[in-house]
């Protein structure tokens, strides 16, 4: 792979919580080596507002953050996805587009913060510690030696990623 930016599209069914989590986390962490972009199967139209919350508490950007259909990414002159990764077991159980380009693809499923009933503080917990999974599968990835890498080896440290601490059931599959 060269030294290009990579295109990273992270789906989830509502892309309204954990992939505009992650769409922020890599934009910021992943610094000019990325290029990070969130998209669902059906978006919910609109990102949750503890999503927002999350993020700007911990510092993370949240302008142009939206929830959007991934029809938007198998449009003409969109760019074109180095890597795909799910957040939700429901979006990996999906027919996913037949992406241009062939990207390397794998699922890192969490439990999804937005579903947590209770206090404010309780949903408040559970999107910091989907915050804190997705950080921590970021980091991982955006470490990884992408130019000594073959296919092979690249997607089998991508499912190690999404097998690691937080992973839902269906994770790393």
């Amino acid at each position: 792979m060269s030294n290009k930016a990579f295109n990273v599209l992270f789906l989830c069914t509502g892309n309204s919580a954990r992939s505009i989590l992650a769409e922020s986390i890599l934009r910021k962490d992943g610094g000019d080596r990325f290029q990070a972009f969130s998209a669902g199967s059906m978006p919910k139209g609109e990102v949750n507002p503890l999503a927002i919350q999350t993020l700007e508490r911990f510092g993370y950007p949240t302008d142009g953050l939206r929830s959007k259909s991934w029809d938007e990414f198998d449009a003409p002159n969109t760019p074109t996805m180095d890597f795909v990764f799910t957040v939700c077991d429901n979006a990996a159980g999906e027919v996913c587009p037949i992406w241009p380009g062939h990207p390397t693809k794998a699922h890192w499923g969490i439990e999804d913060p937005a579903a947590v009933e209770g206090t404010a503080m309780e949903k408040l917990t559970a999107f910091a510690t989907a915050f804190r999974y997705l950080k921590n599968r970021i980091a991982a990835f955006a470490s990884l030696p992408f130019a000594k890498l073959e296919a092979s080896s690249l997607q089998a440290h991508l499912n190690d990623i999404g097998r690691s601490e937080g992973a839902s059931a269906g994770a790393g599959e």
